[in-house]
């Protein structure tokens, strides 16, 4: 079993303006290399980050450009689910994120989304901008999205699929930003400050539910996947993970979630390569009771570029922005 994270960073099929043309990839111009390197995963389970949805005539708003990216690959047949709106039938139009299973794999319910369900949204009172001194609720934009999924050995793995919050600064209002400036430096640390707060919220809540999962089962087999936006010794990963040396408790052995990305070399340990740096934003973190069957982790991050040095858009590179992950598990 070969389990893949991929942030497909805005996968669209729209045309593109005449005035973007020169600096921003069409659908044409990004197929070719994104089906090379989802090819290359052969992965059983895929979770996508930022698959956008496309409108249809009289139909409700479907993942076509993804069905298409797939055309002709072996994933052609593979079954899809992914976050909708509240009326169950429309894919969110920016940024959905995806399950693919194989045609052997099952789900073995529709995929639930989580958000502000075991967290409730944090109050934060503006310490500058135009609401200064006003009280807010702050949620995060984004769910966790979660399926059970049936092997082809009739075992239940337990899938979670995430995009935690970027670590660009929260919109203060009256601070910014305008024209990307911020109006004074405390204006962006508290812009900053709401977005760690976002980050850390939603890995709360996904250990929550997790916990839920080993209440359920001590030993069920959990997967977590995606774009967290976070290195592996920050605070939201260390929120997932739940080690004993944190809670100091032996007895919460068994509900350690492990990063798998350990097992590969540290020069090559990366998934977004920005400003010069390399960063490990993207992870899969698993259970103890998968540990038994994990082989190996691959990175495949040969196509990065420095976007941010080279060009003034992120959109210059067909490519993806951040490098495929895929763990495999075998007997």
């Amino acid at each position: 079993m070969r389990i893949a994270t991929f942030n497909i960073e805005n996968l669209d099929d729209q045309p593109v303006p005449d005035n973007r043309r020169d600096r921003e990839p069409s659908f044409e111009d990004r197929a070719p290399i994104l089906r090379a390197q989802l090819e290359r995963l052969r992965a059983d389970v895929i979770c996508l980050q930022e698959v956008h949805g496309q409108d249809e005539d009289g139909e409700p708003r479907d993942l076509r450009a993804l069905k298409k990216l797939m055309q002709g690959t072996r994933y052609e047949d593979y079954q899809l689910d992914t976050t909708r709106l509240a009326n169950g039938q429309d894919v969110e139009r920016f940024r959905n994120l995806v399950f693919m299973v194989a045609p052997d794999y099952a789900f073995a319910e529709p995929a639930r989304e989580i958000r502000n369900d075991f967290v409730e949204r944090p109050a934060h009172k503006f310490a500058t901008g135009n609401r200064r001194g006003e009280v807010a609720d702050i949620g995060w934009e984004r769910p966790i999205l979660y399926v059970p999924v049936t092997t082809p050995a009739g075992d239940t793995l337990h899938l979670i699929n995430a995009h935690f919050k970027s670590k660009r600064p929260t919109r203060i209002p009256g601070q910014g930003p305008d024209d990307f400036k911020w109006a004074s430096a405390a204006g962006w640390a508290e812009g900053f400050f709401l977005s760690s707060l976002k980050r850390v919220g939603q890995a709360l809540e996904t250990r929550m539910f997790v916990d839920t999962l080993f209440d359920d089962d001590p030993n069920a087999q959990v997967v977590i996947c995606g774009d967290l936006n976070a290195e592996p010794y920050e605070v939201p990963m260390q929120t997932l993970r739940g080690d004993v040396g944190d809670t100091g408790n032996p007895a919460l052995n068994n509900r350690i979630l492990y990063p798998l990305e350990h097992t590969i070399p540290e020069p090559s340990r990366y998934t977004l390569y920005h400003r010069g740096k390399r960063n490990l934003l993207d992870h899969v973190l698993v259970s103890q009771s998968l540990l038994r069957c994990y082989r190996t982790t691959e990175i495949h991050n040969e196509l990065l570029r420095d976007e941010t040095t080279a060009f003034a858009f992120d959109s210059k590179f067909p490519a993806s922005d951040h490098a495929p992950m895929v763990a495999e598990f075998g007997d």
